[in-house]
């Protein structure tokens, strides 16, 4: 097949791939909210996984995260539980069959599209793509969710003899692994 050349702006370049790739998130039996959660499980912290905060991830409804939450339980996909020590809060998980779902994710093909790119051409795109969420959600007010080591709230090395973890977290006083610190989080406030 040949190559073809856009000569779309680059929003109306933007638009159109995500709803190529929205089209194909139809495909099999989960639909776009289904696989927003099911990504959104699989990087955020223990902090963050909860409905409250997968709504505010997604921008999307009480509604539309509660029924799409029913139907992943119900397909074996996401797990609930309780939060230890608050008797009314929610802890989302994802099951083995969920992760295993992701490997199928229909977003994965914009890794095999940027492999060409090599790592310079995915940085910059990365960096693009950065701030222009960056400033949409200050622009919205909306929260940033980003990983500890760019938030305010994060010391690392903070609880170095404790066994849950060597970092800390002010925000919830607690320690924090080597991998939840890598993981986003809904409380996230840029340092």
């Amino acid at each position: 097949m040949a190559k073809q050349k856009s000569d779309e702006s680059p929003v109306q370049a933007l638009e159109r791939l995500t709803r190529l790739i929205r089209a194909g998130e139809h495909v099999g039996d989960l639909n776009p909210a289904q696989w927003g959660a099911l990504r959104y499980l699989s990087r955020c912290n223990r902090f963050s996984n909860s409905p409250a905060a997968l709504t505010r991830y997604l921008g999307a409804t009480k509604g539309t995260i509660s029924q799409s939450l029913i139907a992943l339980e119900r397909k074996g996909l996401v797990e609930k539980s309780g939060r230890p020590g608050e008797a009314r809060s929610v802890a989302l998980t994802l099951t083995a069959e969920g992760e295993k779902r992701l490997a199928g994710d229909p977003w994965n093909v914009i890794d095999v599209l940027l492999d060409p790119a090599g790592g310079k051409g995915r940085r910059k795109f990365a960096a693009v793509l950065g701030n222009l969420l960056d400033a949409l959600t200050v622009s919205r007010g909306l929260p940033s969710f980003g990983v500890c080591a760019t938030c305010r709230y994060f010391r690392e090395g903070g609880a170095p003899d404790d066994v849950k973890g060597k970092h800390w977290c002010l925000n919830y006083e607690e320690p924090v692994t080597r991998t939840e610190a890598e993981k986003i989080c809904a409380s996230h406030d840029p340092a």
